[in-house]
């Protein structure tokens, strides 16, 4: 009995020390990533063409289309998700033939800092790129367990039939280093659109969605059609829920309220929604602008559901274009932008100090800064005159004073 007990005790141990060796090979000191999570400017006007000239609206069941994808916003995208949902960082590398993806994570839980570093070579060919090899710090990972795993995981999580759709519908991806592009080749499925919405919107969200529409229209309807109506007397009804559902019913009423101030039909995005109370089409103002007010919300609106970065991204973004082309950059809308994106953030942070701010009468300055001696109407030459680009030492120091004013406030203070 002795001897046997020794025998499992020796055996134990070397599966300790074996199950710990195993981790500390995964484990590096360096990240393979460092980046911010920040996304660019040109990432948002890049998935935009790229919308534009695969618009599934206009796509026939059955055709057959090749598009070029930049491997920056593929980058970006890799990056984005990394870091919303691994809480690390992510990167796209491409090669003659083939794509890396690269993640990092650092290790929470260790006394010295220590990380988790993930990469994974593609190669291209026909249909679906297959993993050539994998690793995890120096451990490496045979491809056809990476493969299986992945596929358990996606099946796992319910996107099984998504994910079947989307591989069928890929016939072809070439990775193009010297052009920093990956082209794909596709025929296109209505079916790919339709289990898109089911991703974005669960059943239970589109019940919240329709509730938060027939609240809105209510509210609407007790003025005329055209109307300035303040912001804050639209937020305070629309955004104080209590309950279990509370920050989720917030969400859809922040949807619903940002969809229409962007000026687009929520039944773009949700077909059924033809049949819902329509909104009457009035004005909310925020300091006393209905420019302000679309830009808090819209923001607010991204912040909450896509994040921070995609909403700050597509904020700089839209002032640039109106530089170009619009009423001019506009210092103001910029810091509508911020302060919309800090409170849906607030809002996805489930943040007590919102709770209470809903709880009692609201002004504008409780949610915005002073605004109105913020440089605005700045075309695309007096913008290059006065700041140069985005990255210029007096641009950064006007939106630097914009984020001041922003932590003085009760609402967005750090804490």
């Amino acid at each position: 009995m002795t001897r046997l007990l020794a025998w499992l005790a020796g055996t134990l141990l070397l599966l300790v020390l074996a199950v710990g060796g195993l981790f500390l090979l995964a484990l590096d000191s360096q990240p393979l990533v460092e980046r911010s999570e920040t996304i660019s400017q040109k990432a948002v006007n890049q998935a935009r063409w790229l919308f534009h000239t695969n618009d599934p609206r206009r796509l026939l069941n059955g055709e057959a289309r090749r598009t070029s994808v930049p491997a920056a916003l593929i980058d970006e995208l890799i990056n984005a998700v990394a870091s919303r949902s691994l809480h690390g960082r992510g990167a796209l590398l491409l090669g003659e033939e083939t794509a890396e993806i690269r993640l990092t994570r650092r290790v929470p839980w260790l006394p010295i800092e220590r990380y988790l570093n993930f990469r994974a070579i593609l190669r291209e060919g026909p249909g679906e790129p297959k993993i050539d090899a994998a690793s995890i710090g120096q451990l490496p990972i045979p491809p056809g367990l990476l493969e299986f795993l992945l596929a358990s995981a996606i099946q796992g999580s319910g996107y099984g039939p998504e994910w079947t759709l989307a591989r069928q519908a890929v016939r072809e991806l070439i990775f193009d280093p010297k052009h920093q592009r990956v082209i794909v080749a596709y025929v296109w499925a209505p079916a790919l659109l339709d289990r898109a919405r089911s991703i974005a919107f669960k059943p239970d969200d589109l019940v919240r969605i329709r509730s938060a529409q027939a609240s809105l229209a209510a509210l609407f309807d007790h003025h005329a059609a055209g109307r300035r109506i303040a912001l804050i007397d639209i937020l305070r009804p629309l955004l104080d829920i209590d309950g279990a559902d509370q920050y989720e019913n917030r969400r859809a009423a922040l949807l619903v309220l940002g969809v229409f101030l962007a000026e687009k039909n929520i039944a773009s995005l949700i077909p059924e929604a033809k049949t819902w109370p329509q909104l009457r089409p009035v004005a909310p103002t925020l300091a006393g602008r209905i420019d302000s007010a679309q830009h808090f919300i819209v923001s607010a609106t991204l912040a909450a559901w896509a994040g921070e970065p995609v909403a700050d991204a597509i904020g700089v973004y839209k002032e640039l274009a109106d530089a170009q082309h619009g009423s001019g950059f506009s210092f103001a809308d910029l810091a509508a932008d911020r302060a919309g994106t800090r409170f849906g953030e607030m809002l996805s942070r489930k943040d007590s100090r919102l709770d209470a701010l809903l709880k009692r009468p609201l002004t504008d300055a409780d949610i915005i800064p002073t605004i109105n001696d913020l440089p605005e109407y700045l075309h695309a030459a007096e913008f290059q005159r006065q700041f140069g680009d985005t990255r210029s030492a007096a641009y950064r120091q006007l939106t630097a004073e914009i984020e001041r004013r922003l932590d003085a406030m009760a609402l967005y203070k750090p804490e």
